[in-house]
């Protein structure tokens, strides 16, 4: 049995031939920004096989359509200018996400699991529909694309064919890059620029596939997508089937306290506001993980929960893209991989954390949605 999610654009969308990239609505590393609603829970767990209600944690981008089935969200491109995306509602501050997934064929189609604050901090997984034998880590710190030499590919068994679960284990020291369990790659704070370009602030979850070989996009962003795309091949369709979230420091929101992009400088705020019950970070890289493994899963597909539509600005054409997906040439993959970590070593959290279960699975999770609507008066083209 399938169930069918349209969702309606609430504005409308700029050309197509904008150039691909992130995109943040306010740079708290420039000015003074709105809190960040945070997950005000040790963990989400939402499982797409059940239906739309799995998506209640997330705001889908304009002109998305979502189709479900057995093996989860579907996420398809039939034609020219099409790019289905979600995010979620919420930020983490370190944690750890799993995905579990087939990415999209087709050459040039990109399909992508993305991390991104608002200063452009970004952590990577990206699948090239015509490479059916790798896929692509990255990482960038304050969207610095100064060089392209930090893409990593490693080997995976017929991504496009077969589900794998992603993870990527975040803390303020390391970050780990996960398959089926294994670690692939861990980036220490230290290699990262001596830390400038570690990513370090509040994210939000993004998920999605875009034509990189699309009509109109730049020359090095069709030459690392793997080529042109061939619209008469469509439909190109990534799958999603569960998604598992573990939030280091649930909040209900985090605030920068400065402008310099620190994971120091980030106030965690455990009430309803922002000026209650918080306290900027602390912890050491001796810490442990979270003890408290409560989880909050999706609504049940019969309660209707409504989707909220959101548009972030950026072209909806290519609104999963990564910062390397920009027009200055294809990524250079690095010939040797960085050594695993010897030791797991996420930060603490205190405090016992509200949660909503259910015998039946399912829970409402009781976080403020995040609005990030942009209306866009350029636009055209339309689906």
């Amino acid at each position: 049995m399938r169930s069918r999610l349209t969702l309606a654009a609430a504005s409308l969308a700029i050309l197509p031939s904008v150039v691909c990239q992130t995109f943040t609505t306010c740079d708290p590393i420039k000015k003074t920004c709105p809190d960040d609603p945070g997950l005000n829970a040790d963990s989400l767990d939402a499982d797409f096989t059940h239906g739309s209600g799995a998506i209640s944690s997330f705001s889908a981008a304009a002109y998305t359509t979502l189709t479900y089935g057995d093996n989860g969200a579907e996420f398809t491109i039939a034609k020219q200018g099409q790019a289905p995306t979600i995010q979620s509602n919420f930020y983490i501050f370190f944690g750890m996400i799993s995905v579990t997934m087939r990415a999209a064929p087709g050459t040039g189609i990109v399909s992508s699991v993305v991390l991104q604050s608002d200063d452009l901090d970004e952590i990577d997984w990206e699948w090239l529909g015509g490479n059916s034998a790798t896929v692509e880590t990255n990482y960038f710190g304050k969207g610095n694309t100064t060089v392209y030499d930090r893409a990593i590919y490693y080997p995976v068994s017929d991504p496009q064919d077969n589900f794998h679960t992603y993870a990527i284990d975040w803390t303020a020291d390391r970050i780990k890059w996960i398959i089926d369990g294994t670690v692939v790659r861990t980036l220490q704070y230290g290699d990262a620029n001596e830390g400038k370009n570690y990513p370090q602030t509040p994210m939000i979850l993004k998920m999605g596939n875009w034509a990189g070989g699309g009509e109109g996009q730049p020359e090095g962003t069709i030459e690392w997508a793997g080529g042109k795309t061939d619209f008469s091949k469509a439909p190109f369709t990534m799958y999603v089937k569960n998604v598992q979230i573990t939030n280091y420091y649930p909040a209900s929101s985090y605030s920068f306290t400065d402008e310099s992009g620190r994971w120091q400088s980030i106030k965690v705020n455990t009430d309803a506001s922002s000026g209650s019950n918080s306290s900027n970070m602390t912890m050491s890289s001796s810490t442990s993980s979270p003890s408290t493994t409560a989880s909050v899963a999706p609504l049940d597909q019969n309660t209707g929960a409504a989707v909220a539509v959101t548009s972030t600005g950026e072209s909806y054409s290519v609104n999963t893209a990564s910062v390397s997906a920009l027009n200055s040439g294809s990524a250079v993959v690095a010939t040797t991989q960085v050594p695993a970590a010897t030791a797991s070593r996420s930060p603490t959290h205190s405090g016992s954390q509200s949660t909503q279960t259910g015998s039946s699975g399912a829970g409402r999770l009781g976080i403020g949605a995040l609005t990030l609507l942009i209306t866009v008066g350029l636009g055209f083209w339309v689906l």
